[in-house]
């Protein structure tokens, strides 16, 4: 059933995002929601050459395939320069010319680039966006209004294990603490936004840390090994139904909404369009489609550029 779940969460209401979000594209009613208003072919963007680049994981992949395809659609020739790496790596591209536009998130880019610690960040999505944006505008980049969806950090744990502890927040985990083991990546337990922050904000004590790979967090729920992981709040596994992730209700947790991050004077030169595609593919990005889109590659195996063109079809994008 996870396969045709998109065409349903594809219509989830937006307006919680509405201060980030961008107008274009919105859809007439049918009977199964709102569908995207499609692409149009514009004959003056023949011609008009533009890079699009990626980070070097899943869901990059997949949005660099949807914005690429998006704009083929629109009349651009584009060139995919996909698996570039880290941020770094995809950051040190863009401002060398090697890429056009690539997508990044939000809260990456201030910590990453701009030198704002995590314990600094706004926590409302809208005013990280704000300030990434206008660091960008210092270097000649223009970042893109932001996806509705937040790929942030989060805890987790499997639904039978939430339910057997009575929990739903992480503030609930507090009377439990000296029963939960919690796995993370290394890094986690030096991080404000992981083990540290868990602490600290939270208070919490746990009976035990445990470090796995990234690859192995799941796993480790589903063995019993550990009753809390992190997670990321649009991984593939989440798709699946099993898993719980908990409500951080102290807002430890800051946002990170993907952005397309482009040269400021290609975007001038390419013309309007490229703004509106952009606004039109990103309405449906919510947060349950992005876990739908992830697990079609990670657990389905399938590959990023088809699922990106079943998301633009899907959503009535494209044809």
């Amino acid at each position: 059933m996870r396969r045709y779940l998109l065409a349903v969460l594809v219509f989830v209401s937006l307006t919680a995002f509405a201060a980030c979000g961008d107008d274009e594209g919105a859809g007439e009613k049918s009977a199964s929601g709102t569908k995207l208003s499609p692409i149009q072919m514009n004959s003056a963007n023949e011609g008009k050459k533009v890079t699009i680049g990626s980070k070097n994981f899943t869901e990059e992949f997949i949005l660099g395939n949807i914005y690429s395809q998006a704009l083929e659609a629109a009349g651009y020739t584009v060139k995919e320069e996909f698996n570039l790496g880290s941020e770094q790596i995809a950051n040190r591209a863009l401002k060398r010319g090697q890429v056009d536009a690539y997508p990044e998130y939000t809260a990456t880019a201030l910590t990453s680039f701009f030198d704002v610690k995590i314990a600094d960040l706004p926590k409302s999505a809208s005013a990280v966006y704000e300030q990434a944006k206008a660091e960008y505008a210092k270097e000649g980049l223009t970042a893109l209004p932001p996806t509705p969806f937040s790929d942030a950090q989060a805890v987790g744990m499997t639904k039978t294990e939430a339910k057997r502890l009575g929990v739903k927040t992480i503030s609930d985990l507090k009377p439990k603490e000296n029963q939960i083991v919690f796995a993370g990546t290394p890094e986690c337990k030096q991080r404000v936004d992981c083990l540290l922050g868990l602490e600290q904000d939270y208070g919490l004590k746990f009976k035990k840390f445990i470090t796995v790979d990234i690859a192995q967090r799941y796993k480790a729920a589903d063995d019993g090994q550990a009753q809390l992981i992190v997670v990321f709040t649009t991984d593939g596994q989440l798709a699946t139904g099993k898993y719980q992730v908990l409500v951080d209700d102290k807002h430890l947790f800051p946002p990170y909404n993907a952005t397309l991050v482009i040269d400021s004077k290609k975007l001038k030169s390419l013309g309007p369009d490229v703004r509106k595609v952009v606004g039109q593919v990103q309405k449906g990005t919510t947060e349950a489609v992005m876990r739908e889109l992830n697990s079609r590659v990670d657990i389905d195996k399938q590959e990023p550029k088809d699922v990106a063109t079943q998301y633009l079809r899907e959503t009535g994008l494209v044809r």
